[in-house]
């Protein structure tokens, strides 16, 4: 594969955003970047610290983040299985703790129109239904573990950003109704008004069911319950080399070798080429950059998100976002191409110029947080848990294109079922598919930025 040639060390970029593309792994026990989420986490809970000397485990999962740790801890509780986790950095270091918070009925980038014609309407009413299962997960974990993540009452907006956006939403209420069997409504202009001011708000699509909460609270409550089962979480411990050899898999970290019979591939976005031949090449990590405003004003807050829903926006190049509970906007949207340009102050300032276009009475507000990460894109935009071939033993899950919060966990869940011997968890047979690799892999950030151009300028009309 060509991007090898383009491998650098960690050192070599402790100013520039970890790239998935470029660097051979994220770090060794980095701290979490700066941002809204950490500075209101509060207090980790315990981890079991780097990997020291050889461990010989039953199962090895690399990945501290919400699939690893709902794989870890659904294996230990439901299966009774104590897996190890190995994490390059802390736990939740990447999407699942820099993420833009909300858990709902999603996952993938597939239009509902185009999965339904895809896959027929029967299928898409399966994997709608695992994507149900998979926020009621969040919600049981959430209960069962007194998970305190700041959880805000349920509803989700998609919002017409144009008037000529209206009619597809009534289509794709259509659908929910008559395909999905779910209660999705079509909201008038008026009646959204009520709880999302500003200049881009023509209708919405409304979804009952989907709330937001603090992500990193929630995927430290789930590391807790995951070691309170069995499960050992070592941080600062990236897997450097892989080694398979008679069933057993050799995986090397900076301090000793795990040798494990089962290996569970939970890295997502951030998953090197260099980790494994078998997985590279398989999900096109996307950087997504979110701003934090200082906190509003009761004049500002009447003018622009007067609840706490989850709200996007109908844009190609979509815009996220909510209001804190400390009445701070929260506003996300897709940014650089590359690790490299990720700090470029532009990008920030085209969040900041798309927010006050939408909440004009927000023009010239101060931002006090500005972060990004990697959602990972599969070749067919939907998510995937399979068997990684050519590999004894190995599972991964992945592809969640952003919206993979409550999918993510729900993953985990089942690549646990897959590991304790069942080899299709769900009757969604496209999510055990193995994903294809992207085609011409050393130009996909040339095709990007042409793709990013074109919503660019279909967005403008």
């Amino acid at each position: 594969m060509f991007l090898i040639d383009l491998y650098i060390s960690p050192s070599d970029t402790e100013n520039k955003l970890y790239d998935p593309l470029v660097n051979a792994h994220p770090g060794i026990g980095a701290p979490h970047s700066s941002s809204y989420w950490a500075d209101t986490a509060g207090i980790a809970p315990e981890d079991d610290g780097p990997v020291s000397g050889p461990l010989d485990v039953e199962v090895a999962i690399i990945g501290g983040g919400y699939t690893g740790l709902s794989c870890a801890l659904h294996l230990a509780r439901e299966h009774g299985i104590r897996a190890v986790v190995l994490e390059a950095n802390q736990v939740a270091w990447g999407c699942s703790g820099r993420n833009g918070s909300f858990a709902r009925i999603s996952g993938g980038r597939v239009p509902l129109a185009e999965l339904i014609r895809r896959h027929g309407p029967v299928t898409a009413k399966a994997y709608f239904d695992e994507m149900s299962a998979g926020l009621n997960t969040v919600r049981d974990l959430i209960h069962d573990g007194r998970i305190e993540c700041d959880a805000q009452p349920d509803g989700v907006y998609k919002v017409a950003s144009d008037a000529g956006h209206v009619d597809g939403l009534k289509r794709e209420v259509g659908l929910y109704n008559d395909v999905l069997k779910y209660d999705a409504r079509l909201v008038t202009a008026e009646q959204v008004n009520a709880v999302h001011g500003g200049a881009e708000s023509f209708g919405a699509l409304y979804m009952p069911d989907g709330f937001s909460m603090h992500p990193l609270k929630l995927a430290w409550g789930i590391l807790r319950m995951a070691r309170e089962a069995g499960a050992t979480v070592h941080v600062g411990s990236p897997v450097t080399q892989w080694h398979s050899d008679k069933g057993d898999h050799r995986l090397v970290t900076p301090g000793g070798i795990v040798t494990a019979k089962h290996v569970v591939v939970a890295t997502n976005g951030y998953t090197s080429p260099a980790l494994h031949k078998a997985t590279a090449g398989r999900v096109l990590p996307v950087h997504s950059q979110i701003i934090v405003t200082r906190p509003l004003t009761a004049e500002e807050k009447m003018q622009s998100l007067v609840g706490s829903e989850c709200m996007f926006d109908t844009r190609n190049l979509l815009s996220y976002y909510r209001r804190l509970p400390d009445d701070r906007i929260l506003f996300g949207g897709r940014s650089a191409i590359t690790g490299r340009d990720a700090e470029n102050p532009k990008h920030r300032q085209n969040l900041q110029d798309a927010l006050c276009r939408k909440f004009p009475v927000l023009q010239g507000i101060g931002v006090d947080y500005n972060w990004g990460g990697w959602v990972a894109v599969s070749e067919n935009s939907l998510p995937f848990i399979c068997r990684v071939p050519g590999l004894h033993n190995v599972v991964c899950a992945g592809g969640y294109a952003g919206s993979g919060v409550s999918f993510s966990v729900q993953s985990g869940k089942r690549l646990a079922q897959m590991v304790a011997g069942d080899s299709q968890p769900t009757s969604v047979d496209f999510l055990h598919q193995i994903p294809r690799r992207f085609p011409f892999q050393p130009f996909l950030r040339v095709g990007q930025r042409l793709a990013y151009a074109w919503y660019r300028f279909k967005d403008a009309q």
